[in-house]
């Protein structure tokens, strides 16, 4: 069974595009890919990890299929996710003659996709992808709302493109060969989706932990869905992310610094984890969340085994100073996207989804969560 979710275009170079969720469903790759994103010869981009994993059977299953392919695979991790990678990747696939008729299929968790979508958004001007994810974070988040990017010493994410997928195709089972720390840390999106849009979504996350840890193909499904069906309703909403799409945020803006900063030893997910409990701290300080929210959102996390406080060895000043390169940084100020109550998140006076926090209030929240 596939269930499918319909992101709807967002201009006029966009025709929208579907995600399709199911178990076994890698299976269907070569015929999605001759129906949806037809080309002379797919790039299928991996990292060294996934590439044993999934991606050389990716390449294998398309070649069967009368398809041609040409696998490239870089080198796994986070700091991997830099302009040097991105270069040598075009390097490789011009060298291999893929051209404006070729196409990229990104397979792997939110890095990889991050950095192949960059890819095909600059190669010859912009070639179609496909983004396969691997991971719960991926599936859930990453790979869903067209965002490419990559990380620059000044943050993360800082330099990147808006390039939809042709198509997005999400296998449950690649999710069971993961270890628990990374399903773990994929599933705080989810719970970030909940509470931010869904607090019986948040909930429901939270009780199937244990099923989920255990790598339950049966319970990851609808979790699964159900997430990505979040993140649909608020890309669909604002493409761009020009208003009510910042939501997605929250956790985002103290955890990517404390990511960046750790020097990427935490996950994505672990990062955010931690940024969600001190940006609650921080909403509830500031009179924005009703009392308890914080509590609620570590009772959520802890399901999990998250972190959600800030390492002793990340100085304040210098998480503020990452900050202050984040992308919803107006006029010189800090803006966040906090909830008000677990499922609602607060929407300013001027009707925009984040708001302005001064930079002393923030170092006491970092201070307030160690």
């Amino acid at each position: 069974m596939v269930t499918t979710l319909r992101v709807p275009a967002a201009g006029a170079h966009d025709d929208g595009y579907d995600v399709l969720v199911g178990r076994g469903v890698l299976a269907d790759l070569p015929r999605l890919l001759v129906e949806r994103c037809a080309a002379h010869v797919y790039a299928v981009i991996t990292d060294s990890r996934v590439a044993e994993l999934h991606a050389r059977r990716v390449t294998t299953l398309l070649e069967q299929a009368g398809l041609a392919a040409r696998l490239f695979v870089f080198p796994a991790g986070e700091w991997n996710k830099v302009r040097a990678t991105w270069g040598e990747l075009c390097d490789q696939l011009l060298g291999a003659h893929v051209g404006r008729d070729g196409a990229v299929v990104a397979v792997g968790g939110g890095v990889v996709g991050d950095l192949a979508g960059f890819v095909a958004a600059t190669l010859h001007r912009g070639i179609p992808v496909v983004q396969v994810p691997t991971t719960t974070l991926a599936m859930i988040d990453a790979s869903v709302g067209g965002k490419t990017g990559l990380d620059v010493p000044a943050g993360k994410n800082l330099v990147g493109a808006f390039h939809p997928p042709r198509f997005v195709l999400s296998d449950v089972d690649t999710i069971t060969t993961l270890p628990r720390n990374q399903i773990a840390a994929g599933l705080a999106e989810a719970i970030k989706h909940g509470i931010i849009a869904d607090a019986a979504y948040a909930e429901a996350v939270a009780s199937a932990a244990t099923a989920c840890l255990a790598r339950s193909p049966d319970i990851l499904e609808p979790i699964v869905t159900r997430g990505i069906a979040i993140k649909v309703q608020v890309v669909a909403a604002d493409p761009e992310e020009r208003g009510r799409r910042q939501i997605l945020n929250f956790g985002h803006t103290i955890g990517h610094a404390v990511e960046a900063r750790s020097g990427f030893g935490l996950l994505h997910g672990e990062a955010v984890a931690i940024g969600m409990a001190t940006e609650a701290w921080l909403a509830e300080e500031i009179g924005i969340a009703s009392a308890g929210t914080r509590k609620a959102v570590l009772d959520l996390l802890a399901a999990y085994d998250l972190p959600c406080t800030v390492p002793n060895t990340l100085a304040p000043d210098q998480l503020l100073e990452t900050m202050l390169h984040d992308k919803k940084v107006r006029a010189g100020a800090v803006r966040f996207a906090l909830p008000t109550t677990i499922g609602r998140m607060a929407q300013s006076t001027d009707g925009a989804w984040t708001v302005d926090v001064p930079s002393a209030q923030i170092v006491r929240a970092i201070e307030a969560n160690r």
